[in-house]
């Protein structure tokens, strides 16, 4: 693969907004976003740089965006992962007893689909969730549309399961969100 899979930066504002856009002008962007490019488009550069510094190494270290940048600096992809602890309220969806990382924002341009850049974004953002030993993480979870097949079988060719839980589309409550989860397996 010649895309290098790598945190943003928090420099790096325009492309997360160009990106974030793309994706919300996606043909599947209703069933797999919380937001509309409309509400994308109306956010201010302030709102970027903040999501941007947030999601790379200098902020928190409660969020993280991954992005698959292509050998001619093109961004193709992205995955955000947010740490949830049990006492914290949530973004969205239920809480659990442990530790976890939520994985939102999932996005391969069409053009890059089919190549194994989504796995490989998997792949590096389940790695930094795993090795983080504060807080420990205990299961890595997402949430999928019940109109979004694709996305489903990707989720649990990589891995993840349905839990059973379920939660109302914001805005729709006759949709339903599926969780997908995958818990630590334990080394000896």
């Amino acid at each position: 693969m010649e895309h290098v899979v790598r945190t943003v930066r928090a420099d790096e504002w325009p492309q997360v907004k160009e990106l974030r856009l793309a994706a919300l002008s996606d043909p599947v962007a209703a069933v797999a976003f919380l937001e509309t490019y409309e509400q994308g488009v109306e956010r201010s550069d302030a709102f970027w740089q903040e999501r941007a510094f947030n999601a790379s190494e200098a902020g928190s270290g409660e969020v993280r965006q991954f992005a698959a940048v292509a050998p001619d600096g093109r961004w193709e992809g992205s995955v955000t992962v947010l740490i949830e602890r049990p006492d914290a309220e949530l973004v969205f969806g239920e809480g659990v007893a442990v530790h976890q990382a939520h994985v939102v924002g999932v996005f391969v341009r069409p053009e890059a689909r089919g190549a194994g850049l989504a796995d490989e974004l998997f792949r590096v953002a389940m790695d930094w969730a795993w090795s983080l030993a504060e807080p420990r993480i205990e299961r890595v979870r997402l949430y999928v549309h019940e109109d979004n097949p694709r996305a489903a079988a990707f989720y649990r060719r990589i891995g993840f399961s349905p839990t059973g839980r379920t939660v109302p589309m914001p805005g729709d409550p006759s949709s339903r969100e599926i969780e997908h989860a995958v818990e630590r397996e334990e080394t000896a």
